[in-house]
């Protein structure tokens, strides 16, 4: 007999907005973005958290918030 395990995580960007600063790597204009996740473990949810994420418009860098 064998066991499979299935297990499966989702992201999926929910809104885009600009946030204000700049990026300080190269300057260009950051954007904030709703990120939705979701784990499955055979077809069920288990996890499911929706987050804010930064990222430069321009070289597309995960910027870190402080």
């Amino acid at each position: 007999m064998c066991l499979v395990f299935v297990c499966d995580e989702d992201e999926r960007v929910v809104a885009r907005q600009p946030a204000p600063g700049a990026c300080p790597y190269c300057g260009g204009m950051v954007q904030a973005m709703d990120v939705e996740t979701q784990w499955r473990f055979c077809f069920l949810p288990l996890y499911f958290k929706t987050k804010k994420r930064y990222y430069c418009s321009l070289c597309a860098r995960k910027l870190a918030v402080q």
